[in-house]
C-alpha cells in the first residue's frame, strides 16, 4: 500500500459529469489499497469569471478581498467532489487551505507557501477517509485567505504530497503526459516515460504548459515524484505501463532514469521582445542600473548579451523580456536614461525563444554546434544565444519558430519511436 496525492485541473472538473468521472478515478486508487488525498482546481473558466467580476466591481480593489473571491472556485469544486465520492461509497470530506493549515506569506494574489502541516491529513487518510483539498489557497499571516497565483493548485498538490510523505503526486490534466515537444507542431513528438526534475523545470519555464514552474521547483526541492497523466482516460483502463506505472510521464530524480538521452526535449515560447541599449558607459554598476529598476517593476528579464566596444569605453546591452512588458520597460529605461548613460535604445518584437534541453548534454560535446549548423542550413538567423549545463536557447524571428522546432526535434533523433 502506498500514499498518493491526486490533483485534478480545471478541465478535469469542468462540470458535474466530469467531477463524477474524477470520483471514479479516486475510487479506483482507494480500492487498490492506497491512502489517497485529492487536490482540485476550480471548474474551467470559473476563476476567470470571478476575476472579471472583481475588476468590474472596482479596478482598484483590495487584494485581500480579491483572494476571498477568487479562492471560492476551488472551494466549490472540493465540496462537489466530496459529495460525489460519498455518493459512490468512498468516505470523503472537503478541506479549505486554512483548515489544513497551509500557511503562506502576506503577498495576497501571488503568495508563496511558508509551511504546511500534514498531521490532520495523515490521520484522515490512515482512517480510510479521502481529504479533498481546495488548491490554490492558504492562510496569510494576517489570518486572511491568500491565493498562490494562477496555476497554484499544482503547487498546492506538491506541497500536500511533501507534507504527508506521499510516494507520488499524480497530476491529472487534459494531456496524457510530457512530450518531447508540442505535438501540434511536430506530430511525431513522443510522450516521455520519465523526465528528470531539472529537465522538467527548464521545459516548464521555457514554454511547456503541462506544469506550473513553482510546482516543479517544489517537487525538486522536496524530492516529490510527480506523475503527469490524463483524467480523460477511462477510470477502469489498464494501470500498468513501462516500469509498472500507468500511462503518463514520471518526473523524478535523474538517478531513476537508467538510460539518459543527450537531448530530452525542445521547448519554445513566443511573444518575446528584444531591447538593446547602445553605447552604455562601461563602468562598475551599470548593469545594476539597467536591471534593478526593471526588477522593482516585476519585469522578468531573460536572455542578456553584452558587447564591449573596440576602445573598451562603451558597451551594448541586449536582453529579452515578454512582449507584454515591452512598453513598460521602455518607459522605465527612458526615465533612467541620464542615470544609466546610454546613447540610444532599439527594440524589436515578434521574437521567439527555442530551447534544446537534456541532462545528457553535461557529458556530450558539440550539441550546440549541431543546432547552430542545422538552423543555418534552414536559413534561420539567430539573434541571441544563452546556454547552461542542460540547456541551449536561441532567439529567432517568430516566423521561423515552427521550422526551428521541427528541425531541432529531428536533428537530435526525437522523431524516432
Amino acid at each position: 500500500m502506498s500514499r498518493i496525492v491526486m490533483k485534478f485541473g480545471g478541465t478535469s472538473v469542468a462540470n458535474v459529469e466530469r467531477i463524477r468521472n474524477v470520483a471514479q478515478h479516486v475510487k479506483r486508487e482507494v480500492e487498490a489499497g492506497h491512502e489517497v488525498a485529492v487536490v482540485v482546481s476550480a471548474m474551467a473558466g470559473a476563476t476567470n469569471q470571478l476575476v472579471a467580476w472583481t475588476r468590474e466591481a472596482s479596478p482598484m480593489h483590495d487584494a485581500r478581498e480579491y483572494d476571498a473571491i477568487v479562492s471560492s472556485g476551488e472551494q466549490v469544486t472540493a465540496g462537489l467532489l466530496a459529495i460525489a465520492l460519498q455518493a459512490i461509497g468512498v468516505p470523503a470530506r472537503s478541506f479549505q487551505g486554512w483548515q489544513i493549515p497551509l500557511r503562506t506569506d502576506g503577498a495576497h494574489g501571488s503568495a508563496r507557501i511558508a509551511s504546511i502541516e500534514g498531521d490532520a491529513l495523515i490521520s484522515r487518510m490512515t482512517d480510510g477517509q479521502v481529504p479533498v483539498i481546495a488548491g490554490f489557497q492558504g492562510i496569510a499571516p494576517d489570518n486572511r485567505i491568500a491565493t498562490l497565483g494562477r496555476g497554484g493548485s499544482d503547487t498546492s498538490a506538491v506541497a500536500v504530497a511533501a507534507a504527508v510523505g506521499a510516494d507520488r503526486c499524480d497530476i491529472y490534466t487534459d494531456v496524457d503526459g510530457v512530450y518531447t515537444t508540442d505535438p501540434r507542431i511536430v506530430p511525431q513528438a513522443r510522450r516521455l516515460d520519465r523526465i528528470a526534475f531539472e529537465e522538467m523545470l527548464e521545459m516548464a519555464s521555457l514554454g511547456a504548459k503541462v506544469l506550473q514552474v513553482r510546482s516543479v521547483e517544489m517537487a525538486m526541492v522536496h524530492k516529490v515524484r510527480v506523475f503527469v497523466r490524463s483524467s480523460f482516460d477511462a477510470p477502469d483502463a489498464p494501470q500498468t505501463g513501462p516500469g509498472g506505472l500507468p500511462p503518463g510521464t514520471l518526473i523524478c530524480d535523474e538517478d531513476e532514469i537508467v538510460e539518459q538521452q543527450v537531448v530530452t526535449g525542445i521547448a519554445y515560447t513566443k511573444d518575446e521582445a528584444q531591447i538593446t541599449l547602445r553605447r552604455v558607459e562601461d563602468r562598475p554598476g551599470v548593469a545594476a542600473g539597467v536591471f534593478g529598476p526593471l526588477a522593482e517593476a516585476s519585469i522578468n528579464v531573460d536572455m542578456i548579451v553584452q558587447n564591449i566596444s573596440e576602445d573598451g569605453k562603451t558597451t551594448d546591452i541586449t536582453f529579452t523580456l515578454p512582449t507584454s512588458d515591452q512598453a513598460r520597460a521602455i518607459e522605465i529605461l527612458n526615465a533612467k536614461k541620464a542615470e544609466i548613460g546610454f546613447a540610444g535604445l532599439n527594440t524589436q518584437a515578434d521574437a521567439c525563444k527555442v530551447s534544446v534541453i537534456g541532462i545528457g548534454m553535461r557529458s556530450h560535446a558539440g550539441v550546440a554546434a549541431q543546432a547552430f549548423q542545422a538552423l543555418a542550413q534552414r536559413g534561420v538567423n539567430i539573434r541571441a544565444i544563452t546556454t547552461s549545463e542542460i540547456k541551449i536557447s536561441v532567439l529567432i524571428d517568430s516566423a521561423y519558430a515552427e521550422l526551428a522546432v521541427r528541425t531541432l526535434h529531428s536533428l537530435y533523433g526525437l522523431d524516432k519511436a
